[in-house]
């Protein structure tokens, strides 16, 4: 019995690799799209807080205007009314690990019947295979002109790198984003040129969200020029090559003091950890004290 156990866990091994290659091969975004799809239906059957609480991670956050746990925030607010104004939203560009459990929405958000910007939603698949979303949060970037509810998903093309362990791949996104961060209190711009990838998403301005090199570079010339960011939570899928990040964000602009938090999917690609969507969430200045 004792000379079978190494072979027994190798087994193991073998069988959790086996594992992560089959997910490799199958995965699709299609399982989070289904999953947002199902949320948005129940968001606009169940009203408001039913919907997130039902669809939501007990870990999840939302920012408000700070990071605070989703499920604490709802819990707090008022049930909905039946004549409350009902909030639509759709996927358009989505995204997923190559094992299968980590993935990403983000598409245009109605409310009242009048689009007021673009949604992004983290999912993470539980236990059970049930998916429920680690983080939701939007921008006002202009919806005007993207497709309705039932035009086609586009899908970030998966990782072609294999797979590593997940805390391996927290500390290079960690170390990339320290990077990122030094570099930005210098050049904001350039920072962000060096790790984003050309077929990622930016969104923060009032303007559509970029979607290639050239729109993001003219979408990163809306924020300032030098920003300070500290990253608050991070999670990587079991694969190794894919995470989502957020963290605190301030600045100086045209004189005036700004602050906020950003949301970032960092994908592991050959050439290196890349940011394929990044969200910038300004934090409304406070009214002056009477």
């Amino acid at each position: 019995m004792i000379a079978m156990r190494p072979v027994a866990t190798l087994a193991l091994i073998l069988s959790a690799s086996a594992g992560v290659a089959l997910a490799a091969e199958s995965a699709t975004p299609a399982a989070v799209v289904a999953a947002e799809r199902a949320f948005a239906a129940d968001g606009y059957a169940m009203g408001i807080k039913r919907s997130f609480l039902k669809h939501s991670s007990p870990r999840a956050i939302v920012i408000q205007p700070k990071p605070v746990n989703a499920h604490e925030s709802l819990e707090a607010s008022p049930d909905g009314k039946p004549d409350d104004p009902k909030l639509e939203w759709w996927p358009q560009w989505a995204g997923i690990s190559r094992s299968g459990d980590l993935g990403f929405t983000t598409g245009p958000y109605s409310l009242g019947g009048k689009r007021r910007g673009y949604y992004f939603t983290v999912w993470k698949r539980q236990m059970d295979g049930e998916w429920k979303w680690l983080f939701d949060g939007g921008t006002s970037s202009s919806a005007e002109g993207a497709p309705g509810p039932g035009g086609a998903v586009g899908y970030l093309k998966p990782s072609g790198v294999e797979p590593i362990e997940t805390g391996l791949a927290l500390t290079q996104v960690l170390k990339a984003e320290d990077e990122l961060a030094k570099a930005a209190r210098k050049d904001l711009l350039a920072a962000y040129l060096t790790v984003l990838a050309c077929d990622g998403r930016v969104q923060g301005s009032p303007a559509a969200p970029a979607t290639d090199c050239r729109s993001g570079e003219v979408e990163l010339k809306t924020r300032a020029a030098t920003a300070q960011m500290r990253t608050l939570g991070s999670e990587a899928s079991e694969a190794g090559d894919l995470a989502w990040t957020y963290g605190a964000i301030d600045w100086l602009k045209d004189g005036q003091p700004g602050k906020g938090h950003y949301v970032r999917v960092w994908q592991r690609r050959p050439e290196g950890w890349r940011i394929v969507f990044d969200e910038l969430l300004v934090t409304p200045p406070q009214p002056p004290a009477n």
